[in-house]
This record gives C-alpha cells, structure tokens and sequence, in this order.
C-alpha cells in the first residue's frame, strides 16, 4: 500500500466509523495535488463499497473565505451515493464526528458540463436547481486542519439533501435565503454569496474536474458552494432552508 493509500484508508476508515484523527499534514508539507490524489483514493474506496460517485461539491466559494485561507482558488470534492440525506428525513449524529450545515444551492445536469465553457453554455447543460443543504464533518481532531488536510478529506463533505427542483431559466443569481433551525432563523444571506453567481460554481467544478481527469456528467449533482457560514447541528434539531423563490429543503437530527 502506498503512502497516499494509507492516508486514504485512514480517513475512509475515520469517516465510517466516526472517529476523529489527527492531522495528516499539520505543517502544510503535501502539495495539493497529493492532497486531491488522497481524496480521489478514499471515494474510490467508498465505490468499491457500493456508493460510487453521483457528483461534486465546491467549497471556499467566499471570496472572505478565500482571502481568509490565504487562496485564489476554490476547492472541490465528490459526493457519493451513500451521502444523500432524503429530503425531510433524519440522519443520526452518532454517523458524524462534529457535523454542521451549511445553505446551499444545487444543479443538476442533462448534459455533460466540461472544462471552458462559459457560464451561458454551462446553464445550457443544467436540467434544473434546487435548494439544498451540505452536512460538512470533518474527520480532523477538534475540526483544526490546514488547506491540504481539508482537501484530503473530501472537503469535509459528508452528506447533502436536496429539496424540490426547478426550472433553471429562472434568475437565481441574488436569491435570498433563509437557514433556519427549530423554526428560528440563524443565517440570512444570497445566492450572490457563491462567487457572485452560482453559475460561476458550475463552471469552476468542470475545470476542476477535467484537470483530474474527471467530467461532470450528465445526471451528475453539482453543490455550488456555502451561501452563509455554517452552523453547528445539535441532537434533536430541525433544520431547514427556503431560498427565495425556489422552496425549502429540510432534515432532522437524532
């Protein structure tokens, strides 16, 4: 087994079993794409299981978050089968480490999207958009990790619900949304809020993914990326999100 393997076995494993790890490079000392060659090898593992890969998620699309990285650049990750919450079911905390949600907005696709398309031609491949929400768990020790550490890790992604959908020729680059939780709202924010237009999400995952040798499919989920900062999820918890427009999407926590 290789390095990368081994790394990859220890957060697939960590993500299974709910057991937090340490750090794998603290320091910062991988490059990314050793980073990206561990993640790939860990949802290649979770195929082999059944739960093969059904699309992509971004992650830092905050221009403040970026900044506050210290990137020019967001990050991605895969989302696979097992991962998808039904939309008003339940997921157990006990399955997550330290989860929380984050509001989002998610494509999905009639044709394959790939890399260098603009955002005009990517909409053109989009069936439709829904509100969605991304439960992120990172596998790390006390939720500390550095940029490669994150990457490794999926992008902390571990579940998403997706609500209804809807027709893509609608606007929805400055919708309004609403995270809420037990009825009461904690985070207002804009699909704005994604790199200034979700779309520009979609076309940032297709460069991504061709540049590991991967495409968006037709079929395929894209979650464009946080709309709000993300919140803490807390046993017995309802949480929702309505963005302007498109509806709600919801799940409870046991």
């Amino acid at each position: 087994m290789t390095h990368i393997e081994e790394l990859a076995a220890l957060l697939d494993d960590a993500a299974r079993d709910a057991r937090p790890v340490a750090q794998i490079d603290p320091q910062g000392r991988l490059g990314l794409d050793e980073a990206y060659a561990i993640q790939k090898a860990s949802i290649e593992r979770r195929a082999r299981r059944g739960a093969p890969r059904v699309g992509v998620k971004m992650g830092f699309t905050s221009r403040s978050k970026m900044l506050q990285m210290g990137l020019s650049d967001v990050i991605w990750g895969r989302l696979t089968r097992d991962m998808q919450v039904e939309e008003g079911g339940c997921i157990d905390l006990g399955d997550y480490i330290h989860p929380r949600v984050e509001p989002e907005l998610a494509f999905i696709l009639k044709r394959p999207v790939t890399a260098g398309m603009t955002a005009a031609q990517a909409l053109a491949c989009v069936e439709a958009i829904a509100p969605a929400l991304e439960i992120i768990d990172s596998r790390y020790a006390d939720f500390k990790f550095s940029l490669t550490d994150v990457i490794a890790d999926n992008a902390s992604s571990s579940g998403f619900v997706i609500g209804p959908w809807a027709d893509p020729a609608q606007d929805f680059g400055n919708l309004g949304l609403a995270l809420a939780m037990d009825g009461h709202v904690v985070q207002i924010g804009s699909t704005a809020a994604i790199l200034g237009h979700p779309l520009r999400a979609l076309v940032a995952a297709a460069r991504l993914a061709a540049q590991a040798g991967e495409e968006l499919r037709a079929g395929d989920v894209v979650m464009a990326g946080a709309a709000t900062a993300a919140e803490w999820i807390l046993p017995g918890q309802s949480i929702s999100v309505e963005i302007q427009g498109l509806g709600q999407a919801s799940f409870k926590a046991n």
